[in-house]
């Protein structure tokens, strides 16, 4: 996930700077940006949109669950009250 965040991102400096000054970037300086900008990333724990995902779903099924079991414990106790 972080190589294809990178490469978008690459990609778009790289059309920013064909159409400026800036368009005699180096190779070097270009390598160095790319694995400054990979370990930022990597920093940020970021997941794949799939990841996200099932988590939401796990969460929301935990919920609904949360919510049922707290619905019949308070008719157990306004049975028993």
């Amino acid at each position: 996930m972080i190589n294809e965040v990178t490469k978008t991102l690459l990609n778009e400096a790289r059309d920013i700077f064909s159409k400026s000054p800036a368009q005699a970037i180096s190779a070097e300086a270009n390598s160095k940006f790319r694995a400054l900008l990979e370990a930022q990333l990597k920093k940020m724990n970021l997941v794949t949109r799939e990841e996200f995902d099932t988590q939401k779903a796990i969460l929301e099924r935990t919920r609904a669950k949360l919510e049922m079991l707290e619905n019949k414990l308070a008719q157990i106790e306004k049975q028993e009250g």
